[in-house]
């Protein structure tokens, strides 16, 4: 088994998108990707754009090597829409070429689905049913490919229990030597994803961690919550782990990784790259782009 993560917010974008090959076929999990509209109320610096045009190409490029595509929700940094979007860079002809001739294991999109993504859902399977190979809604079930199993989680919370985000699927791919976990947005807040996950044993995590930036606004406790539950992971199952995605967004993820029992992986490092969370430092982007002086702790270009 082969895991290539394609775009995260280590990798300078919104999303947590990757690809597993197993034997000759590839599972493409989660193809979306964007950038904050707004963040400290600023629009994204054009580093980040740039860094949006470079992972849709990696996106693009790996959907046509891919047999399987899976999504765990309808947020569009978790799937690409049918329509022109700027901060998507999705368009209904980039859709197509992912979606066109595969086998979608997709979140139902009328059951334990809040308003908001049920409306996505509707857009997407509209324009998706008439061009997939086949889609099942993998919500809680097993799929025998022969040289692989996956197993997809029921429906959990996007974050912690109530939330108003809505739920998400996780994915368990096992080939016989190796169980990997895509545990989507998660945040490993919440009581039913841990369990699952537990219970799952796999050999690889790969997570978003709990968005600390956003902690005393829309989340409460989510520094305390998400390292608690991300170390009662680690021990019980011993589980490499790759973090990204919402923590990222934080500058202090760094200190955040080292209360962790093992120090998880970004993206980037998985990739053997340096760490380059745009997102977070917006702000200092925007400065060195208008020619004044700032510092961010990445090389640029």
């Amino acid at each position: 088994m082969k895991i290539t993560p394609l775009a995260s917010e280590s990798l300078g974008v919104r999303s947590l998108a990757v690809y597993v090959e197993v034997g000759k076929r590839g599972i493409l999990i989660d193809p979306g990707v964007a950038l904050g509209p707004k963040r400290y109320s600023l629009p994204p610096a054009n580093a980040e754009l740039e860094a949006l045009a470079k992972s849709r190409e990696k996106i693009q490029a790996y959907a046509e090597k891919a047999d399987i595509i899976t999504i765990s929700h309808y947020h569009y940094d978790h799937h690409t829409p049918f329509f022109e979007g700027l901060y998507e860079s999705s368009s209904p002809e980039r859709a197509k070429e992912i979606y066109e001739g595969k086998i979608l294991l997709i979140k139902h999109p009328r059951e334990n689905i809040n308003f908001s993504q049920r409306k996505r859902a509707w857009a997407f399977l509209k324009n998706a049913e008439p061009i997939a190979k086949r889609i099942e809604y993998a919500d809680g079930r097993l799929f025998d490919f022969g040289d692989f199993i996956m197993e997809f989680s029921p429906a959990v919370p996007h974050g912690s229990e109530g939330t108003k985000l809505g739920f998400v699927l996780m994915v368990m791919i096992d080939d016989g030597t190796k169980r990997i976990i895509h545990a989507s947005d998660t945040q490993f807040l919440n009581r039913t994803s841990v369990e699952w996950i537990i219970k799952q044993a796999p050999d690889l995590i790969i997570g978003d961690g709990p968005p600390t930036y956003l902690e005393g606004y829309r989340v409460k406790d989510a520094w305390t919550t998400g390292r608690k539950n991300l170390n009662e992971v680690i021990k019980e199952t011993g589980a490499k782990i790759i973090l990204d995605h919402h923590l990222i967004r934080d500058k202090r993820y760094p200190k955040f990784f080292e209360e962790l029992e093992k120090e998880p992986l970004t993206f980037a490092r998985f990739l053997k790259k340096e760490d380059k969370p745009l997102e977070a430092y917006r702000r200092e982007l925007h400065k060195i782009e208008r020619g004044e002086d700032a510092e961010v702790p990445f090389r640029l270009g």
